[in-house]
């Protein structure tokens, strides 16, 4: 596996700087190496050779050998909708993990390279109809995986791991390989695996295992909840590299978005070819790829094709037009109440967030219901019914997922539930400040909160901006 290597960012929960180690690609192998070339059908108890094998649905196919520590590579082509898994560590094709092979959009559905009810992707670094390289590799309780060159799992099976009553033995131990078709056809080529000694290590698997009896994440994994948070940003010191490393640690994951427009924090875009640069910059990373409409002229300032690149967009109301002035109103010193009271400028940032979701065509209204920071201590009863109808009546007729924050905990449980009453889709994004921006918290308990289900989950599959007309409604005409 191949990789530039990773400068590690502090992780959540630990002190700044107690983990400043590298943490490079999880590959690398030693030992003796074999072809995986033969075979059997468990059910037609026939062998299958040759340096090519395909699986349709329900067909398990058995190798022999009794493996611990190894490296496993290969090429694998899926056809449309096929949907396969080789799994390690099996008995008789039962118990062990599976890594997942399946491609196409980005619908909820877990994709190639997925360790699978433990490690969940949903976005493919393959395609269909097309050979793509995999690799994975068992060192000890280290598990990695790599889709045509780029790490996508590196995950540690800690001491007392977390599985449900439908997975209690996916567990490391030994065993031995098994392709197992699930939907449509899967063929695999030039399978090789190389036994590595029973002392092996990954040497750069660097962070610490998780406490699975203490964490969420792992069992929204083993329930297949998809996991993802769509809106981090690449600032306050944390780089792409990390980013990816904290991802496969966590288990989370993430949606990178640079900010398309002005007036932003972070990566900025001011322009098309700006926005192609960045995409060749991160296409090869295993992230799903937003963008930010920053500030209010953005619709103007780009093309509907270059932003079209992006899986999504997202945009919220934390900067407004109020007189013809730019606001944004997590800045105090830009929140001009004019001699108007308080429930006034409320009703300005409700009329200025129906008219950008009305007008900018976005998939997902982020940092949704953020208001200045001297009215929050009232958030309840600036937010009326009436006012949160209004704005949950455009998101509907426009189709507009909500997005719900940990990083301010909106909106409210009470706004979440009344959306999830409408049938309004959700996306979880934190917009972190740094590189310590937690796993997710306050969007757990939203989930747990308010009874969502995968089924309330927005994808990209769903997106209805690139049919949408953009609309200068402030008449800043294009740069």
């Amino acid at each position: 596996m191949q990789h530039s290597a990773y400068i590690k960012a502090p992780l959540y929960g630990l002190a700044l700087g107690l983990l400043v180690s590298a943490f490079t690609a999880c590959g690398g192998s030693e030992g003796k190496t074999g072809s995986l070339d033969s075979w059997k059908d468990s059910a037609k108890g026939s062998t299958v050779t040759g340096e090519e094998v395909s699986v349709l649905a329900g067909d398990t196919l058995l190798a022999k050998g009794d493996y611990t520590n190894f490296t496993l590579g290969g090429q694998a082509y899926t056809e449309p909708g096929a949907t396969s898994a080789l799994l390690f560590h099996t008995q008789a094709g039962k118990g062990g993990y599976e890594v997942l092979f399946h491609n196409g959009a980005i619908d909820g559905s877990t994709k190639t390279g997925s360790l699978s009810h433990v490690r969940n992707l949903y976005r493919s670094l393959a395609t269909d109809t097309a050979w793509f390289d995999f690799e994975m590799a068992v060192r000890g309780k280290n598990i990695a995986v790599s889709i045509n060159g780029v790490d996508v799992v590196c995950y540690t099976e800690p001491a007392q791991p977390y599985r449900s009553a439908d997975h209690t033995d996916q567990l490391l131990g030994k065993g031995a390989f098994a392709l197992v078709g699930k939907s449509g056809k899967t063929a695999f080529k030039n399978l090789h695996v190389t036994v590595l000694p029973a002392d092996a290590t990954n040497p750069n698997d660097t962070l610490p295992a998780i406490d699975e009896q203490n964490d969420a994440i792992i069992r929204l994994q083993q329930k297949d909840f998809p996991v993802i948070d769509w809106h981090v940003h690449l600032k306050g010191g944390l780089t792409k590299e990390q980013a990816h490393g904290l991802s496969m640690n966590y288990g989370i994951n993430y949606g990178v978005a640079p900010n398309a427009g002005e007036g932003g924090v972070g990566r900025m875009l001011a322009n098309d070819q700006e926005v192609y640069a960045y995409h060749d910059e991160v296409k090869n990373h295993p992230f799903l790829f937003g963008v930010q409409g920053e500030g209010r002229r953005w619709i103007t300032q780009f093309s509907p094709e270059a932003l079209g690149i992006f899986d999504y967009l997202f945009t919220d109301g934390m900067t407004i037009v109020d007189k013809g002035r730019i606001s944004r109103i997590y800045r105090a010193e830009e929140v001009y109440y004019d001699g108007r009271s308080k429930e006034q400028y409320m009703d300005l940032i409700v009329d200025q967030t129906v008219k950008i979701l009305t007008n900018e065509p976005a998939d997902i209204y982020a940092n949704p219901t953020y208001i200045p920071e001297d009215m929050q201590a009232d958030y309840d009863k600036y937010w009326t019914d009436e006012r949160i109808n209004k704005v949950l009546d455009v998101m509907e007729q426009n189709h507009i997922a909500l997005e719900i924050n940990p990083r301010y905990k909106i909106p409210s449980f009470k706004i979440i539930q009344m959306a999830k009453d409408r049938g309004l889709k959700f996306t979880f994004g934190t917009n972190n400040v740094d590189a310590n921006f937690g796993k997710l918290e306050y969007a757990i308990e939203a989930i747990q909160t308010c009874g969502l289900t995968p089924a309330d989950l927005w994808f990209p599959t769903m997106s209805v901006r690139r049919e949408r007309q953009a609309v200068d409604y402030n008449h800043f005409g294009k740069k």
